[in-house]
């Protein structure tokens, strides 16, 4: 039953699988959706969907597939008329709950058309006709597991008219990010490996050298498996940056909150990095850029993180740099460069929406694959972090 359902979900690329579909069949023959269409989205949506940025393709998938089954506009106004008087629910045993046929989308509606055709006057407490109170498959106020209302109330709203409303389309992928979420892209670029002092005891190895000593025991020490990565965050601060400082703020506070890096440092600059590079925001306190690629090595992950508009000069000229303490004899676009060529993990985030026709985010996209800051857009950027070369 559904299983053209299952189809459909696929077509609007969710990642339902088989063993979850079980699932919701299993829920369905144990009657959690009962008869209610609404009852059958959120039980559908809360064992299918993985995550809430498949919200909004699981409503548009929904409203594809359900669109016709509420009320269909042949309904004649005299049937509608017929319900209006709901007889009160029958009390049904549990045996004759379990006799009740369920049926696929394509035999309801046949049958439906066909009840369409052939009632004539009003049925109420039925198995059969368009009615209420009964065991029908249509109409209202009685049960069925596998039917559809017919006129009357819903619980909720119609499930149909629900998923028309697409509720949940800012939840998409490529909305801005939350600090759980950043969090939680930035956790997958853990790599473990064996470093530090032998102070963990190697069971397998441990097993084979004592059975090798004919039960005398030999304890086989090995390095612990711990994070070996590293982070590099550049932050672009002031000026054009200003109305994106809100999901900034998020990023540097969750990378600066995990736990699961071996080193993390991070730095500022206004537009674009020159000789110096701030610790602090308002650009008080720097370093040098040229003694960061003294002392860092190469296998740190560097994100910079900006818009990458500014004065064509600004970027390509020596001495363009927007403000007089930067004093940049050299190009930024040269230092971009060295850090491209220092560094073998690297990447832009951009927090503008996908329109990078700016010559200078052109020019900086030749140097950093560039990803929007975006739930998207930071999953990409993590992938091309974690890729070995």
């Amino acid at each position: 039953m559904f299983v053209d359902f299952f189809y459909t979900l696929r077509k609007y690329k969710l990642p339902v699988s088989i063993t979850e579909w079980m699932v919701l069949m299993d829920a369905l023959s144990r009657g959690y959706a009962w008869s209610d269409l609404t009852d059958f989205y959120f039980l559908a949506r809360s064992v299918l969907v993985k995550s809430e940025s498949y919200f909004d393709q699981y409503d548009l998938a929904f409203r594809e597939f359900f669109q016709s089954i509420e009320t269909p506009p042949e309904i004649r106004d005299e049937v509608l008329e017929w319900l209006r008087n709901p007889l009160n629910r029958l009390p049904l045993t549990p045996e004759e709950l379990a006799e009740m046929d369920l049926m696929d989308i394509d035999e309801l509606l046949r049958l439906f058309e066909q009840r369409l055709r052939e009632q004539s006057e009003a049925h109420h407490g039925g198995n059969k006709w368009i009615g209420t109170g009964g065991t029908s498959p249509f109409g209202h106020s009685g049960y069925h597991p596998g039917g559809m209302r017919v006129g009357g109330e819903s619980r909720n709203r119609s499930a149909v008219k629900v998923a028309a409303e697409r509720r949940f389309k800012n939840l998409r992928s490529d909305v801005t990010l939350d600090v759980r979420q950043i969090k939680v892209a930035l956790k997958r670029l853990r790599q473990l490996s064996r470093i530090g002092d032998k102070d963990e005891l190697d069971v397998d190895e441990t097993v084979d050298k004592t059975c090798k000593n004919a039960g005398d025991i030999e304890l086989v020490w090995t390095r612990g498996r711990k994070n070996n990565v590293k982070v590099l965050l550049f932050l672009d601060v002031g000026g054009s940056m200003n109305p994106h400082s809100a999901v900034c703020s998020r990023l540097f506070s969750a990378a600066h909150s995990a736990t699961h890096f071996r080193d993390f440092q991070h730095y500022y600059f206004h537009n674009c990095i020159y000789e110096k590079l701030y610790t602090d925001a308002e650009r008080d306190e720097f370093v040098y850029t040229n003694h960061l690629l003294r002392t860092l090595p190469g296998d740190y992950k560097v994100i910079l993180v900006g818009d990458a508009q500014m004065a064509y000069s600004e970027l390509t000229y020596p001495h363009g740099a927007l403000y007089y303490q930067d004093l940049n004899e050299t190009a930024g676009i040269e230092w971009l460069k060295r850090i491209c060529d220092h560094f073998t993990y690297a990447v832009w985030l951009n927090p503008e929406p996908f329109n990078w026709n700016h010559p200078t985010i052109s020019a900086i996209k030749h140097l950093f694959p560039m990803y929007e800051l975006t739930l998207d857009g930071l999953d990409h950027a993590i992938q091309k972090l974690i890729v070995k070369h």
